[in-house]
């Protein structure tokens, strides 16, 4: 991961949960050169044992429509 923009947070006594857009660089699609591409990321984390543990975590490609599939150039 190259950056990340957290756009919402959620927090409660033993539990958060954060929202964030990732900013990565990859090969992707069997290419040769390294393309930049974002993921919206959705983390939830809770208290275990005094130690905040991060229990699930997901990720998926912002869904528009490019001919590079849905890991392609950002801004496009």
């Amino acid at each position: 991961m190259t950056s990340f923009d957290s756009l919402a947070e959620y927090e409660a006594a033993d539990l958060a949960t954060v929202l964030e857009i990732e900013h990565w660089t990859a090969k992707v699609s069997g290419r040769d050169e390294v393309a930049s591409f974002e993921l919206r990321v959705t983390s939830t984390f809770r208290v275990e044992d005094g130690s905040w543990k991060l229990v699930h975590r997901h990720g998926d490609p912002i869904a528009t429509e490019s001919p590079d599939g849905p890991l392609r150039n950002a801004g496009h």
